[in-house]
């Protein structure tokens, strides 16, 4: 698989992670800041390395498996994978322009 192919893969996966929702905050987990990485293998499958709001987040165990479930439906991989990790631990200075500005918080 080529460089440009990979890219292109990694884009339609951050183009389907923008469609997923924190349920208590209303912006996207890519603009919050949530996806700290996405790797895609030369075998198409998806790994992402993620964070949570914080270590008690109430989704910690149902918005993993809806991430896996939704970039895994690209016909492009083979699976994916989600590490969640809190190190770095999550602030609000990880957040887009977008999302603070959709939170009033600009």
């Amino acid at each position: 698989m080529t460089d440009k192919e990979l890219e292109e893969i990694g884009d339609k996966i951050i183009r389907v992670l923008k469609t997923i929702y924190d349920p208590e905050i209303p912006v996207d987990i890519y603009e919050l800041g949530l996806i700290y990485d996405v790797f895609v293998s030369d075998e198409n499958n998806a790994k992402i390395l993620m964070t949570l709001t914080s270590p008690n987040c109430p989704v910690a165990e149902s918005l993993p498996v809806e991430i896996e479930d939704k970039v895994k439906s690209l016909k492009e991989l083979n699976n994916c994978e989600v590490e969640i990790t809190f190190d770095p631990t999550w602030t609000q200075e990880m957040m887009s322009e977008e999302a603070k500005l959709e939170l009033g918080m600009l």
